[in-house]
């Protein structure tokens, strides 16, 4: 009896330490456990705001070819992609009707016509000259700021500035030049009109030559027959001279101004084509866009600014994405867009505080859909929760976990 009486302590106590053994196992399976997170910190660093859209490009000197006369069109021999030589390649022949001779009065309109193209070409000859002359000072600035640059006493937009300057006046040469070499054309054009005019004289045939160096782009009239003056016979431009034009929501337009940085994308080739914005048309259009919605855009046009790769060229109206830099900064407080939501009118986001989700009021600005600018609410090095769950609330338990 003794001895029975001195194991019951003994029995007792491991009862009541299994049981509460099996009430700590219990608790601890039953107790919430941390909820596993993805996060960052919160970092300054370089940001850029850029819109994105399709385009197609445009070769930005085209021309379409008419006859100077009524007359009858031989067979064009020429199709769309053969090079042409200006003032050299003839693109059609054409034989002057009875009927297109000149009467007094018609003659005196052709003179007319001819001093008003012999005037246009000396006024594209004094633009072009002027433009080159410009130009030249332009490039003699750039040259002083490289300098300047180089020892850190000019600004980085100043030069940059500088440098958008020669490029557009280089455009701006070049289309003069394309000016000056159509202005000779239709002077020529002027010209044999009289010379072929005369009442007396034999009918003979009108040879137009190339106005340009290119290639033809689109022929209208191939077969043989009567034409009007006004009937186009093909159209002719360089494809070197390529610009790019962008279909831009009004909304993202007006943040777009000439000068602004652009990448071209998904061009076919290999990498991105660096352009530049050279023009915002002030005027919009209406457009009807897939789901059938009307939306208001704005061409912008823009223009490459380095080579293309060897052996590659593109050609007119070929489809590309372009994607126009509207805001750049070099030190930007930021956060992944990832790490925010919306609770009410206010941007929310989670930061990691002792191993709890503490939820903060956030103010942002400029956004580019990856990351957005953090004006107050966040400071640099903290660390916050992305893509938090629903499940998720202020003072929750939480443990990180590896991206």
């Amino acid at each position: 009896m003794n001895t029975a009486r001195k194991r019951r302590p003994w029995r007792t106590l491991f009862i009541t330490l299994f049981c509460l053994a099996l009430a700590a196992a219990l608790a601890a399976g039953l107790w919430p456990k941390p909820m596993p997170v993805q996060t960052t910190a919160v970092a300054r660093g370089p940001m850029a705001v850029t819109v994105t859209e399709e385009g197609k490009t445009r070769i930005r000197s085209r021309y379409v070819v008419f006859p100077p006369m009524a007359g009858f069109l031989q067979r064009v021999a020429l199709r769309a992609g053969a090079p042409i030589e200006a003032g050299k390649t003839v693109l059609a022949v054409l034989t002057p009707e009875p009927s297109t001779f000149l009467t007094p009065r018609t003659r005196a309109e052709a003179q007319a016509r001819l001093q008003a193209a012999e005037a246009a070409v000396q006024a594209r000859r004094a633009e072009r000259e002027r433009v080159r002359t410009s130009l030249g000072l332009a490039r003699t600035d750039l040259s002083r700021l490289d300098a300047l640059l180089a020892d850190g006493a000019v600004a980085r937009q100043d030069w940059d500035r500088a440098e958008n300057q020669v490029r557009v006046l280089e455009r701006e040469l070049q289309t003069a030049s394309f000016a000056l070499q159509v202005a000779v054309h239709e002077a020529e054009a002027a010209r044999a009109t009289l010379s072929r005019g005369d009442v007396s004289g034999r009918t003979e045939a009108v040879t137009i030559l190339a106005p340009v160096d290119g290639y033809v782009l689109a022929v209208m009239e191939e077969n043989a027959r009567a034409v009007a003056p006004s009937t186009p016979i093909m159209e002719v431009g360089d494809p070197r001279d390529l610009e790019i034009e962008i279909e831009l929501l009004s909304t993202d337009a007006v943040a777009v101004a000439p000068g602004a940085e652009a990448l071209i994308e998904h061009w076919g080739g290999e990498g991105v084509l660096r352009a530049r914005v050279t023009t915002v048309e002030p005027g919009g259009f209406t457009k009807v866009s897939a789901i059938g919605v009307e939306e208001q855009r704005v061409k912008v046009r823009a223009e490459l600014t380095g080579a293309l790769p060897d052996g590659v060229m593109l050609g007119d109206r070929y489809g590309v994405q372009a994607r126009i830099v509207t805001w750049r900064g070099e030190d930007v407080p930021q956060v992944p867009t990832s790490a925010l939501f919306r609770r009410g009118g206010e941007w929310m986001a989670f930061v990691l505080e002792g191993g709890k989700a503490a939820v903060r009021t956030v103010g942002i600005g400029r956004e580019n859909g990856l990351y957005a600018e953090v004006r107050d609410g966040l400071k640099e090095g903290e660390r916050v929760i992305l893509h938090p769950p629903d499940t998720l609330a202020d003072g929750m338990r939480v443990r990180e976990e590896g991206l």
